[in-house]
This record gives structure tokens, sequence and C-alpha cells, in this order.
């Protein structure tokens, strides 16, 4: 897999990924940024949600689970001290369908946990990681 950053101005870059797609990414005004774009560190977390609730639905859906939607919410605290790693992330999905069971939401959410999700299980070299759903009918 390759990437490419390019410096726009200030601190502002364009990542651009292999599969021909970009993403601005800036700083906070205090930071010398103009606000144009997620924080690097926002990246790599809405990166980790992706992949995991990408997991999650395509497991469900392999499973012939009757998901409709699927909402993953994302609470993480960094160090306070460089470097600010992530110490702490919760997922809480919120996966609806009719007539799904719980059972099915917890296997799909613990197979990515601990099986599929890349980035989150990299994450968790320095993270603890935390996991919770709720389902909700349509």
């Amino acid at each position: 897999m390759k990437a490419r950053i390019k410096w726009i101005e200030n601190v502002s870059f364009v990542g651009e990924s292999e599969s021909g797609h970009a993403i601005v990414m800036d700083g906070a005004p205090e930071g010398g940024g103009r606000n144009l774009g997620p924080r690097p560190m926002e990246t790599m977390l809405m990166g980790a949600g992706g992949c995991t609730a990408y997991d999650v639905v395509h497991i469900l859906r392999k499973a012939r689970a009757p998901v409709t939607d699927c909402v993953l919410e994302i609470d993480a605290e960094r160090a306070p001290e460089d470097p600010k790693v992530f110490t702490r992330i919760h997922f809480h999905f919120i996966v609806t369908g009719k007539g799904l069971k719980a059972q099915q939401v917890e296997r799909a959410v613990h197979l990515s946990a601990e099986k599929y999700c890349s980035a989150s299980i990299m994450l968790g070299k320095t993270a603890a990681i935390t996991h919770d759903f709720e389902i909700k009918e349509n």
C-alpha cells in the first residue's frame, strides 16, 4: 500500500491514496492552520472506525442478517505528553435492522475487534479499546 502527502501551506496537507482518493488535513487556527480539514489524528481515528464498521456490516450481511444501517460513535483519549498517542478508544455501534439478533451483532463486533480490523488492532497496541452496541428496529 502506498500513499502520498503533499504540503499545501502553513499546516495544511493533501493525502492521496494509492486507490486515487484524496483528503485534506489541516491544523487548528491556534496551531497555524485554517481548519480546512480534519487533523491527522482525527483522520487516523476515523480510519479505524471505518475499518471496523466495514467489518461489522460485511460480517452481518454475509450471515444474511437483516442489517439496514450502521452508525459508529467513537470516543477517544490521547496521552497528555508527546507523543500524544491514543490511550483509550471506545467504539459504540448503533446497528439497525428488522429482527436483528444481539448474538449476531456481538459476534460481528468481536470478530472485527479480535481478527479482522487491522487498524483498530494496531491502535490497540497503545490504547485500551472497548466496544459496545445497541440495536434499533426499523
